[in-house]
């Protein structure tokens, strides 16, 4: 009786499981952006590169990169505990 209820309510429950998919693909790739060690290494590395030509001094070198490290954290944190859960 299994594949025939799933034939006969496809009409109502298709379009709900199409949108839980696509919610679950969306937070995937929001999570991915948002989630992205590479970016931060970047900007920790441009950083340094504006401070190495002058483009800024020390102390706003020093803000910038507490804060970018602390978003690193952050994400790691994250990451540590999306592995625990799966």
């Amino acid at each position: 009786m299994g594949i025939i209820s799933k034939i006969l309510t496809f009409p109502f429950t298709g379009p709900i499981d199409g949108t839980i998919w696509l919610a679950e693909k969306l937070l995937e790739q929001a999570e991915g952006e948002m989630y992205d060690e590479g970016k931060v290494k970047a900007s920790l590395m441009e950083l340094e590169t504006r401070l190495d030509l002058g483009e800024i001094d020390e102390a706003a070198y020093l803000d910038a990169e507490d804060e970018l490290l602390k978003q690193l954290r952050e994400i790691r944190e994250f990451k540590a505990s999306k592995a625990q859960q799966e």
